[in-house]
């Protein structure tokens, strides 16, 4: 299988990349510093740009089936930015299934059903910024036509790989509140292959 992984030199997406190619996947990168994307493969292909850049975008997309974007704020509105040339670009390939990493605070609240964790007493959050950009690009996701799956972890721990791990669809599991950039990343290229939460966000937590 072809796989775009976009966010690749980040905490989540690194790991993303290992599995794929451990798995026999060819793996396409989209990076602004190709120094950063180590070790290198044989499988693995390099494309220096910028996902702020639509040609740059449609140029990683093109013949892959499957997209996974690690991509994260980083205090800006990349996410947003990014997500409609991402959007176009899979509907100009035909790629239907994308698969991103969110927040938590983008899953519905237990207590007030209507409201997303990070608008409720739920969050301890002290900004907002980066759940309102990561909710931007879920409304995108929402909107279009693509077959979406947004894994949703709580406090990123630099911890180790457990491979034990709760999920649950649209709503943090109970009392969940950390999981690691290892199990993260783990259950999320694991949705290359299942369906089990197409067009819908995942909550992961310990």
């Amino acid at each position: 299988m072809n796989i775009l992984i976009l966010g690749a030199t980040g905490r989540v997406g690194s790991h993303i990349v290992t599995h794929a190619l451990q798995d026999g996947h060819h793996v396409t990168v989209l990076v602004r510093t190709p120094e950063k994307v180590q070790p290198l493969h044989a499988n693995l292909t390099i494309i220096e740009g910028n996902v702020l850049n639509q040609e740059d975008v449609a140029r990683a997309v093109q013949g892959n089936d499957v997209v996974i974007s690690a991509l994260n704020t980083d205090g800006t509105t990349t996410l947003s930015d990014s997500m409609p040339f991402i959007i176009a670009a899979m509907y100009q390939e035909g790629i239907e299934r994308i698969i991103t990493v969110g927040t938590a605070g983008i899953l519905q609240s237990e207590l007030s059903p209507e409201l997303l964790r990070y608008q409720s007493s739920e969050s301890k959050r002290r900004s907002t910024r980066a759940a309102e950009e990561h909710e931007q690009a879920y409304r995108l996701l929402e909107r279009s036509n693509l077959n979406w799956t947004i894994v949703c972890p709580t406090a990123l721990q630099n911890g180790e790989r457990l491979g034990t791990y709760r999920v649950r669809q649209d709503i943090l599991p109970q009392g969940g509140t950390e999981i690691s950039v290892a199990d993260t990343a783990e259950f999320t290229y694991s949705q290359v292959e299942a369906s089990d939460f197409i067009r819908a966000r995942v909550g992961i937590a310990y």
